[in-house]
């Protein structure tokens, strides 16, 4: 009896060898399927404090951190007091950084025209050259920074994405590393929170 080279197992593996290497060469692939899992409740962004509070001792007051926008534009974040913001340092080359943008760009038009709001989406590659058209591409309006000083010690540990809060009075209250959605209603709530406080 002749065996069969083609059977149901041996096509489901094929294709599931696959579907491996397409995730593993193709950061936009790999995007979308963690995009699929953020939408299912998978990577949950802060919905509270996640810094511990520090009773005016300053230890979670945000260092200095010079970013420029594609116009040359220098903004430091020391000068923002009064304002809830929204730091998250990404690369177009990471999948999970890629996967939560629809996210943050559905938040920022949510708070684009709010004077208490900013969203700054931090080039680590500081490339605008490949973020700018990554941007337009994709067609997010938010607009991207690179960094215009060194990034301060503690500020940011090795892995993106990564996304800093800072509330009103210049404190880190939450910090998340990896992709979240930041589309979600407990995360809204709690932004709400910071900028109505």
């Amino acid at each position: 009896m002749k065996k069969k080279l083609i059977t149901w197992s041996n096509a489901i593996t094929v294709v599931l060898a696959l579907l491996i290497i397409v995730l593993l060469v193709n950061p936009e692939a790999k995007a979308t399927m963690i995009e699929g899992l953020m939408k299912v409740g998978l990577f949950k962004p802060p919905v509270e404090n996640t810094e511990p509070a520090t009773a005016n001792s300053g230890a979670n007051a945000a260092p200095r951190l010079l970013l420029k926008d594609p116009a040359g534009n220098v903004i430091d974040i020391k000068d923002q007091q009064g304002k809830v913001l929204f730091i998250n340092f990404w690369a177009t080359w990471c999948p999970p950084c890629i996967a939560e943008m629809p996210s943050i760009n559905e938040m920022y038009a949510r708070y684009k025209n709010n004077p208490k709001v900013m969203i700054l989406e931090v080039d680590v590659d500081s490339d605008f050259g490949k973020s700018v058209p990554f941007m337009k591409k994709h067609k997010y309006k938010m607009p991207v920074y690179n960094l215009a000083s060194n990034l301060p010690n503690g500020f940011l540990s090795n892995a993106i994405p990564a996304t800093v809060i800072i509330d009103k009075r210049g404190t880190i209250v939450a910090r998340h590393e990896g992709g979240a959605n930041y589309a979600e209603k407990g995360f809204y709530k709690y932004f709400d929170g910071l900028i109505n406080k």
